[in-house]
This record gives structure tokens, C-alpha cells and sequence, in this order.
């Protein structure tokens, strides 16, 4: 058999959520597959961080913008190859494919009111350009995949889809993400502590960053160690403007905002992290959760969407709605000493529930099904 897959943006640096989602997939299949043929479509970057095996084949195509990209130069290189199925993995596909078509659906978050717009004019036009193509190619798809049972049911009932034609299968994280001792030598060089809180904010409204301020201005006037926030991925514009909006702008002193964070640097910042905030509003699945857990880190995680079922019943869970349980929630992992080892405990083991090589296993059925 011979799958194309669309790995658009997984050679670009700063790589986020859904890329890593379909570059640790397509390495284990890499790893795991040596039957079926491969063709890896990606966009040209800085970050060469797949190559071409025997029947894996990397092919990178040039053009100007994303939509270009999608809609014009990648259904013509599939053509070209006449492969038995084309594999999009970023919500999105073109809206004319040549071959049977799979799509990985993340969320349908486009269809949902909004908090607010973005700050990011990138993450805006990326969700208009969502709510343009998503409902034009569904009815195209041979299978949708999407990667929890609770977006699964949200599809479901928003979408009206059949249930043979949407399946879920769970995220993984990397396993470079495990307890290990604290590297201060890399912490330092984001935040001059050597215990703080950990949040991964940016600017898509769903990441709550607003509230969870509001809570960490909270905490410093109720905590007797007033630990520092150390916030990935937020530019000092940004903070500085939310601040203002919430009139908490003396709590900047407390603040590390160094913007993106390499992702072989996130597991020293979690294990030298007190805590992981990760209060959002609405998560498909919620990677960072594992991550965190996986390095014995108390994760604080939203109680809405995809993340109970993710960090299970043990977790712990906060309104992200009320600014005032997200400070309860982190003075109570201050306070009791006992509760905050069970609640690292715990995401340890939770956390190995999950993997790249199960999803991988799950994404390879369904490819042989198609097949059948």
C-alpha cells in the first residue's frame, strides 16, 4: 500500500501541538512499518527532523502561504504519486483530493463561541480559514480520526457524522519526558529560581492566560513562598497588556517570560517546576498534561472538554472559569505536603497509559483497514 501523509509544518522550529503530533506518529510507523510504502509531504524548514528511510520518502514542497500549499501544490504532488490514501493531519485538507482521503480533526474549537478573538493574527486566520474548508471536506473523508472520546462525542453531535466514519485515538508525548533530577543549568537559563510555578500560556484564548494571572496575583497575596511564574510562549507585549486589562501589573517583578521554549528543554522546566498550570478553557486532549506528569510534576489541569478523561480521576481539577479555585487549587498543593507527593505520584503513573507507539498502532489500523 502507499500512504501519503500531510506533515506540513513539522520542519519548522518553533513547532507546537499538532505538529508533534503528526511527527512522533510518522516516526514510529517508521519504526514499526516496513511494508507499506511512505510519502511524507512537508513544507521546507530549519529543522530537518525526519529523514527519508528505505519506504519512507520525505518530500518537501515550496509555496508562499498555508491555503496555497494545501489546496494547490499538495493535491497536485499527490496526484502525481497516485498513492491509495492521502493522511492530512492538521484539521484541514484539500477540498479537491485525488485519493481516498483520511483527516485527523483535532477539535472543532471553529464552531464554538469565543472568549475573544486572538491576539495572534496567524491563529486568526488560521481559525476563518477552519471554518471555511473543515465543513467542505468532511463529507469527502473516508475516516476522520480525532483524539479523544470527548471530542469524539462533540463531533458527533455538532457534526451529524456516522459513527463508522469517526474514530478516536489518543496522543502520546515523547519519553524524554520521565522523572529525572533537576538540571538547574538549563532551568536557569529561563528563570533565576530554583522552584517556581510553570504555565503554558499564548495568545489563543482557550489557554485561559487572563484568569490564570488573576489566580498567580491571588496566590502571591495569599502564599508565604510567593514562588515565581515562569510563562512559555507569551511575548512581553502581550503579558504587559493583559496585566493592565486586569490591573495586576505589580506582580510583574514575579514574572519570567522568555517566549518560545525548545522542546528538549521542557523536561528540566518541568521537573524543577513546583507545579504545572494548565487551566484551560478547552483542550481536544491536553499533551502538555502528560508531559508534565510524566516528570512527577503536579499538574493543575481544567475540569471542562477532553482533560478529565486525559488526566484521569485522581487528577486534579480546577473551574478555569473562577480565578479564585485556581488559587485555592495551587495553596493547596503549598500546604499539604502529603497530597502534593500523591498528586506527583500519581501523573506518573498515569501518564504511562499513554504513548506515540500506541497511537501509531491505532493509525496503521485503520490504514490497513482502509485497505480491506
Amino acid at each position: 500500500m502507499k500512504i501519503a501523509i500531510e506533515a506540513q509544518r513539522i520542519f519548522r522550529p518553533n513547532k507546537h501541538g499538532m505538529d508533534f503530533v503528526a511527527l512522533e506518529t510518522i516516526r514510529e510507523l517508521q519504526k514499526m512499518d516496513h511494508e507499506n510504502e511512505y510519502f511524507i509531504f512537508v513544507s521546507p524548514g530549519e529543522d530537518k527532523c525526519l529523514k527519508s528511510s528505505e519506504n519512507m520518502h520525505v518530500i518537501e514542497l515550496k509555496c508562499p502561504t498555508y491555503p496555497l500549499w494545501e489546496q494547490v501544490a499538495l493535491p497536485r504532488a499527490v496526484k502525481r504519486i497516485r498513492p491509495d490514501l492521502l493522511h492530512c493531519t492538521s484539521n484541514t485538507a484539500p477540498l479537491n483530493c485525488p485519493v481516498p482521503l483520511v483527516l485527523t480533526l483535532h477539535d472543532i474549537i471553529y464552531l464554538e463561541k469565543r472568549q475573544s478573538s486572538s491576539l495572534s493574527l496567524y491563529q486568526e486566520m488560521g481559525w476563518h480559514y477552519r471554518r471555511l474548508v473543515v465543513p467542505r471536506i468532511l463529507p469527502k473523508c473516508k475516516k476522520i480520526i480525532t483524539v479523544s472520546q470527548f471530542e469524539r462525542q462533540r463531533i458527533l453531535d455538532a457534526l451529524h457524522l456516522s459513527d463508522e466514519q469517526l474514530v478516536a485515538v489518543y496522543n502520546g508525548f515523547n519519553s524524554h519526558f520521565h522523572l529525572q533530577p533537576k538540571a538547574p543549568e538549563i532551568t536557569r537559563k529561563y528563570i533565576d529560581a530554583d522552584e517556581y510555578l510553570f504555565f503554558l500560556g499564548n495568545t489563543d484564548p482557550k489557554k485561559n492566560t487572563p484568569r490564570v494571572l488573576k489566580a498567580y496575583s491571588d496566590y502571591l497575596r495569599r502564599s508565604q513562598k510567593k514562588l515565581p511564574l515562569l510563562i512559555a510562549d507569551l511575548k512581553e507585549d502581550a503579558i504587559d497588556r493583559i496585566l493592565g486589562e486586569e490591573k495586576i501589573t505589580d506582580i510583574k517583578g514575579y514574572l519570567y517570560f522568555p517566549g518560545y521554549i525548545a522542546n528538549t528543554d521542557l523536561p528540566a522546566l518541568y521537573s524543577g517546576a513546583f507545579a504545572f498550570l494548565y487551566p484551560s478553557l478547552r483542550e481536544s486532549f491536553g499533551i502538555p498534561m502528560l508531559e508534565a506528569m510524566a516528570c512527577g510534576t503536579p499538574v493543575i489541569a481544567g475540569n471542562t472538554s477532553a482533560m478529565p478523561e486525559i488526566a484521569g480521576e485522581g487528577a486534579l481539577l480546577a473551574d478555569p472559569f473562577s480565578s479564585e479555585d485556581i488559587t485555592a487549587k495551587i495553596l493547596q498543593l503549598e500546604e499539604d505536603a502529603e497530597f502534593y507527593r500523591q498528586q506527583a505520584d500519581y501523573g506518573v503513573e498515569r501518564s504511562k497509559l499513554f504513548s506515540w507507539k500506541n497511537s501509531a498502532k491505532a493509525l496503521l489500523d485503520i490504514y490497513r483497514n482502509m485497505a480491506e
